[in-house]
């Protein structure tokens, strides 16, 4: 796994963002290869287009440091755009949406599904729209247009899938940390406290034979 190397980075550059979500979306992205390119000419970790590394200050998308803190900071300046009739634990998965099809065919979905009858602040009305972003029928009514709204939806369930397995793969190393922690601490008191009793036994011996020889004087 890659998770252990490229770990401290997400979690330094995380800002207020889980880093196992960053490390998710970096996951879903790039497979957590810094060197990454595309044909489309999206590169690095996060798959930043030049106009968006442009935006967010990354001179260099190939460096993965400089990757990260602009995919988070775009990340957060989409998340900042999402409405607020949205509740904030659902802005996230709208926020990625946006991230992969970009924020006004992601409004569009949202649209759509208000036009159905769905809700359109729950992200689980929402996801089953984007898909039809790609059907004429449909984006001929949006304000955007055409979108491949189905690898949206993808991308995002990808990515909260890779969120939950890195919770439990971080979640299992801590506990097996824990573990051998606590062998450390049960095996190595014993010997420290057996060697104690030893040198005490030693002391309390030689203190009643020191006691006996005096009284026989």
């Amino acid at each position: 796994s890659k998770l252990p190397k490229w770990s401290p980075l997400f979690q330094e550059y995380s800002q207020e963002f889980d880093w196992r979500l960053i490390a998710a979306l970096a996951y879903q992205e790039s497979h957590w290869n810094p060197v990454a390119k595309s044909p489309t000419g999206v590169r690095g970790m996060m798959m930043l287009t030049l106009p968006t590394a442009k935006s967010v200050g990354v001179t260099n998308r190939l460096d993965p440091k400089q990757s990260v803190q602009g995919g988070v900071e775009y990340l957060r300046r989409i998340v900042n755009r999402i409405p607020d009739s949205i509740t904030q634990h659902e802005k996230i998965w709208f926020a990625l949406a946006s991230y992969n099809v970009g924020y006004g065919h992601m409004m569009d979905a949202r649209r759509l599904t208000k036009a159905q009858g769905g809700d359109p602040n729950s992200w689980s009305d929402v996801k089953d729209r984007l898909p039809l972003l790609r059907q004429k029928k449909y984006y001929s009514q949006t304000r955007y247009g055409y979108a491949r709204g189905d690898e949206a939806k993808n991308y995002v369930e990808s990515i909260r899938r890779y969120y939950q397995s890195i919770i439990g793969h971080v979640n299992k190393r801590t506990e097996e940390e824990q573990e051998a922690s606590m062998e450390d601490l049960i095996v190595i008191p014993p010997l420290a406290i057996s060697g104690a009793d030893s040198t005490i036994s030693g002391a309390v011996s030689a203190a009643e034979a020191s006691d006996s020889e005096s009284s026989e004087k």
